[in-house]
């Protein structure tokens, strides 16, 4: 839920540049290319610290408040996200229409290379906490015991992929269920272990935007689908079988 809030954010502050990028930043594009990533850094880092914020007391973060802090924030953003839609121009509204609901058609060279230091840097750093998310398997308690610092380590790790997140969504707009279905794939095929948890999703979470980008071009060609409809018919339906599939071990 932390990821769903971040890029929430990430598209609030994103789509504020798009529509009032030109009031804020004047005429010139190239200032609002540049602004674009940041203002979704910003945006990812602040809902993420939100929600992080409402669910830690004395030093603890309880999931359960997570979640609802998290769908909270994510509806805010929703609302925030509905204004700016409504005072959109017709040129804006088409291009939030379509970015809203993920694309990579309409990236640049110099977008991917303005993002690309936001996305790379956490790609790179976040598997260095590897042992301490394998302790944190365990729980908060035994983590400590092991004496990993759980405060800072958690904090750090919402900054990289808030930063991660925020440029990603920069670029593609919101693009839903990469992020969620294929590091579940990855656990059920590897386990738990993040030191190939982590480099394995990255990797397979590439593999399939590029399918469901090349999909989305080709099913109703010549013109393009947007990637999160793709995402979502194929997302849905496996979530839907990893909770039933939950639910019956349960019963066992």
């Amino acid at each position: 839920m932390v990821i769903r809030a971040s890029s929430s954010g990430a598209a609030l502050f994103a789509v504020i540049v798009i529509v009032l990028g030109s009031a804020i930043f004047g005429a010139g594009a190239a200032s609002i290319v540049f602004a674009l990533p940041v203002a979704a850094f910003c945006g990812g880092v602040l809902t993420s610290l939100l929600v992080y914020r409402f669910a830690t007391v004395q030093g603890t973060t309880d999931v359960a408040t997570m979640l609802l802090a998290g769908i909270a924030i994510t509806a805010i953003a929703g609302a925030g996200l509905g204004i700016l839609t409504f005072y959109a121009d017709d040129e804006q509204l088409r291009t939030l229409t379509f970015w809203t609901m993920g694309s990579l058609g309409g990236v640049t060279w110099l977008q991917l290379l303005v993002a690309a230091p936001f996305m790379l840097l956490p790609i790179l750093i976040i598997p260095l906490f590897s042992p301490f998310l394998n302790a944190m398997l365990l729980g908060e308690a035994e983590a400590g015991h092991l004496g990993f610092q759980l405060q800072r380590s958690k904090l750090l790790l919402i900054l990289l992929v808030s930063m991660a997140v925020g440029a990603a969504v920069s670029l593609s707009g919101v693009i839903g269920f990469v992020g969620l279905v294929v590091p579940h794939l990855v656990r059920l095929v590897a386990g738990p272990d993040h030191r190939f948890l982590l480099p394995a999703s990255a990797l397979l979470g590439a593999i399939i935007l590029l399918l469901a980008d090349m999909l989305a071009r080709t099913v109703v060609s010549p013109a393009e689908l947007p990637i999160g409809i793709i995402t979502a018919m194929l997302g849905g339906p496996f979530f839907l079988w990893l909770l039933n599939r939950r639910r019956r071990r349960v019963q066992f």
